[in-house]
């Protein structure tokens, strides 16, 4: 009975766990569509306006996949969209011509600082912060 108990609190906070994922990414998703993004669009924009100096704020795409929660595939149409709209740049890379460099444009830089704050914003109301 006690495993059963534990295993009902466990799932419990799982499921808590979902509702808060999905209000928060429902509540981004509202806030920045007016400004044509979704959260997993400037999920991407974020880890690309923080990349490390060193790396000249590009990032290569298989480091993304790691850090955004979406497949390989939904990525991959993520960043070709980001590119279309003009608010990322993908390169090949020298050392490895298998992979691929992503780096923020201008335009993406300064639609994520417009948007950063409605971001945070959301996610303060969502998660009490």
């Amino acid at each position: 009975m006690a495993s059963t108990t534990a295993g009902a609190r466990l799932e419990e906070r799982w499921r808590d766990i979902l509702s808060a994922h999905a209000r928060t990414m429902c509540e981004i998703d509202r806030v920045l569509h007016p400004h044509g993004l979704g959260a997993s669009d400037f999920e991407v924009l974020d880890i690309l306006a923080t990349a490390a100096p060193e790396e000249g704020e590009q990032c290569r795409v298989q480091n993304l996949v790691g850090r955004v929660h979406l497949s390989q595939s939904a990525l991959s149409r993520l960043i070709a969209r980001l590119e279309k709209d003009g608010l990322v740049t993908r390169s090949v890379c020298v050392e490895d011509r298998r992979g691929v460099w992503v780096t923020l444009t201008s335009k993406g830089r300064d639609l994520h600082a417009e948007a950063l704050p409605l971001q945070r914003a959301a996610l303060a109301r969502t998660l009490g912060g």
